[in-house]
């Protein structure tokens, strides 16, 4: 793996393509897995080969996957293009496809991050106590514009940074990879009879896991 991030700000066609259930899940096993064929991915979905093969490439005739060119045997290797995906979700306005594309993906993201918790809370009771220990989770309740969200998110992607650039370069012998999601939600204008807080959810500032 390399230092530097690879990242792709996507572009009308690209988010028309990843806009699938099937190809945005293929992308992120090969980010998070490493090269694979399209037998070993359609494995991992528990579908077909010809599936995942006719997948894979649509999304290399939009370089979101490229084919390793060394190769391995008879067999073709995938790799993810890019580490990072990026787009806006009303960067669309003259492409309706593509909006509604980069609608379903942003859905398509929180629904990921909701199967992701869930799986690890279900596998938590088999998993090391140190484990179980360190991947805890945290809701915070602030009260910022978006200005101050936005250096604040800046902030928390430079300690990210600084922590997977070390963890590159020298990895632990008992690292394994772990996801972290930084999605700040801000929640609904309160009426006038809510309260100075601003809190209408009511199982947000629920605290910290112990």
């Amino acid at each position: 793996m390399t230092d530097e991030l690879r990242h792709v700000n996507l572009d009308a066609r690209q988010i028309r393509v990843l806009a699938h259930p099937l190809r945005s899940r293929l992308v992120g096993q090969l980010r998070v897995g490493g090269p694979a064929t399209a037998t070993q991915l359609a494995a991992v979905f528990r579908t077909n080969t010809g599936a995942t093969s006719y997948h894979l490439r649509q999304l290399a005739e939009v370089g979101l996957v490229v084919e390793e060119p060394s190769g391995r045997g008879r067999q073709r290797w995938w790799r993810a293009a890019h580490d990072v995906s990026s787009w806006e979700r009303d960067g669309f306005p003259d492409d309706p496809d593509a909006q509604a594309a980069a609608d379903w993906l942003t859905s398509n993201f929180a629904r990921n991050l909701a199967e992701r918790v869930q799986d690890w809370l279900i596998a938590t009771p088999t998993e090391p106590e140190a484990w179980r220990l360190a991947a805890q989770f945290s809701d915070y309740i602030l009260r910022l514009n978006a200005t101050q969200l936005t250096a604040m998110t800046a902030e928390l992607d430079e300690v990210v940074e600084r922590w997977r650039r070390q963890t590159t370069a020298a990895p632990a012998e008992d690292a394994r990879t772990v996801l972290l999601y930084l999605y700040p939600v801000p929640l609904p204008q309160p009426d006038n009879g809510a309260g100075s807080d601003g809190g209408t959810d009511p199982d947000a500032g629920l605290g910290t896991e112990s």
